[in-house]
């Protein structure tokens, strides 16, 4: 008789031996019948898909074409409106500049003629120039302010700034570009007029006479020098303002003599007096 009863690596399922003599079989295990499986209900899977009829197709393909038809017509109404007003003369001018926030239409390079782009872009600088001049004001007024001078001027150099800058555009440099564009001779006599203004009110913020306020509302070169013997930071705000009229008005005039040696050069001054005695008639 063996020492082992049994053999620790047989499976389960061995259950017959087959060098076991006849004596010694065991008795097999009943082996478990698989389940039967669950009858499937065709009924209860539903589909929630939805069938289209032919019938609604035709009638969604029907409502895309009338859609792109309309579409095709408004464009066609669009593009006539459009040589219209091309035939009338009138330009469309779609704002972008400043590019971060697109407040004017601004495009010299592609509107303005070659041998006036120069003087525009010295016009538009002077333009920036004053924008500069009437901030950098505001800058000196308020420090000013702050060392125990009064708040009237800081007002009036806060209207300065908001009055300035889109008069400036408006009234001289907005003509002078479409002057330029156009070869307009009444939109250069306009620019003329408004230009000689922007002129004298830099020279007379350089100057800043004690005439409003005793001029302590402009940085000009007095009140600089007043301001410099109580305050020295004051002072050197002051005459900084000063500086940046003073590069204005030199800037400004001579941009207006180049545009005066253009306009008197090409006849336009001539042009001016026909078209004025035109639109007087």
């Amino acid at each position: 008789m063996s020492n082992y009863d049994s053999n620790p690596f047989a499976s389960p399922d061995d259950d017959v031996n087959p060098f076991a003599t006849s004596g010694s079989v065991r008795p097999a295990k009943p082996k478990l019948s698989p389940l039967p499986p669950e009858p499937y209900d065709r009924g209860s899977a539903t589909v929630n898909i939805p069938l289209e009829s032919s019938k609604e197709i035709k009638a969604k393909e029907k409502q895309l074409q009338a859609r792109e038809a309309e579409l095709k017509r408004k464009e066609q109404e669009l593009k006539r409106r459009e040589e219209a007003i091309a035939r009338a003369g009138v330009v469309i001018e779609e704002k972008n500049w400043p590019p971060f926030l697109p407040l004017i239409h601004h495009d010299i390079a592609n509107e303005i003629p070659l041998h006036l782009q120069r003087i525009q872009y010295v016009a538009f600088t002077t333009f920036l120039g004053l924008v500069i001049c009437l901030f950098w004001n505001i800058v000196a007024v308020t420090v000013a302010w702050i060392k125990g001078d009064g708040v009237t001027n800081w007002f009036l150099a806060i209207i300065y700034f908001i009055s300035g800058v889109p008069g400036a555009y408006v009234m001289w440099y907005r003509p002078l570009y479409r002057a330029s564009r156009t070869d307009s001779a009444l939109k250069f006599g306009w620019f003329f007029l408004c230009y000689g203004v922007h002129i004298s009110f830099c020279v007379f913020a350089a100057v800043a006479p004690p005439i409003v306020f005793k001029g302590k509302s402009l940085t000009g070169i007095l009140p600089a020098l007043e301001v410099l013997i109580d305050n020295t930071l004051v002072g050197i705000f002051y005459f900084i303002g000063f500086g940046f009229f003073c590069i204005e008005s030199l800037l400004s005039i001579w941009v207006i003599q180049q545009v005066y040696m253009y306009f008197r050069g090409s006849g336009k001054a001539a042009a001016m007096k026909r078209e004025a005695m035109m639109s007087a008639l």
